[in-house]
């Protein structure tokens, strides 16, 4: 059995008021995806990591790779207008068997701890599907201006990434989603759409997506002071 990570990079970085895809920005003097990638080169269960980007970033992808020595990366595909066709082109591209594991996991996640990596492969070799979630800790409120309501947070995570499947579980719920034409958030809700279990891995505050500026800065403190 083969475990392939699949790392969507097509993002544009709109919500960070800077003409360069924020998986691209230097923190350090080292590329946000660059500390990603990092993660999944020292992971021994990791065999090969497959990229969907946009076109103009091949370049500077294939530079990365070579700077940093990231032996593991096979292929650079074309990513799609969503992050769900990334991750289909990515998954069409290579070959592997019906109970190899595809890892899915955000550009954005830098600082995913290995040991949180390896349970989830783990618990996909036994279950067919994990996702990466923390428990939430704080009050839910419903509403926009105001509160409408409060939820129960008793059973209610946040989901992360990665989100580890076998070959032919992921390769099912997405040609699902596509002939139906439904667009998920994430791989676990297509899954789970497709009537498949998804197992609960528990993640890390560390494991945090940078979507922001303020995400940016926090980042930016962290890697400083590592």
């Amino acid at each position: 059995m083969k475990v392939f990570a699949i790392i969507p990079s097509g993002g544009s970085g709109l919500r960070m008021n800077n003409p360069l895809p924020k998986q691209y920005i230097r923190i350090n003097r080292k590329e946000i995806i660059a500390y990603t990638l990092e993660v999944f080169q020292k992971c021994e269960l990791i065999d090969e990591i497959i990229i969907s980007a946009r076109k103009d970033y091949f370049d500077l992808l294939q530079t990365i790779k070579n700077n940093y020595s990231f032996s593991k990366i096979s292929k650079i595909v074309e990513g799609g207008e969503e992050r769900q066709q990334s991750v289909l082109n990515a998954l069409k591209s290579f070959n592997a068997k019906d109970n190899d594991l595809i890892v899915v996991h955000d550009a954005v996640r830098p600082l995913l701890p290995l040991d949180v990596l390896s349970k989830a492969i783990e618990s996909a070799k036994i279950s067919g599907c994990a996702v990466v979630a923390i428990k939430a800790k704080d009050t839910l409120i419903k509403g926009r201006d105001s509160v409408v309501s409060y939820i129960d947070r008793q059973d209610v995570y946040y989901a992360q990434t990665p989100q580890v499947f076998q070959y032919k579980i992921l390769l099912d719920a997405m040609n699902q989603a596509e002939k139906e034409n439904f667009i998920g958030t994430d791989e676990s809700m297509l899954a789970h759409r497709a009537g498949y279990k998804v197992n609960i891995v528990s993640g890390s505050s560390m494991n945090f997506k940078i979507t922001n500026e303020e995400d940016l800065l926090i980042f930016e403190k962290i890697v400083q002071k590592s």
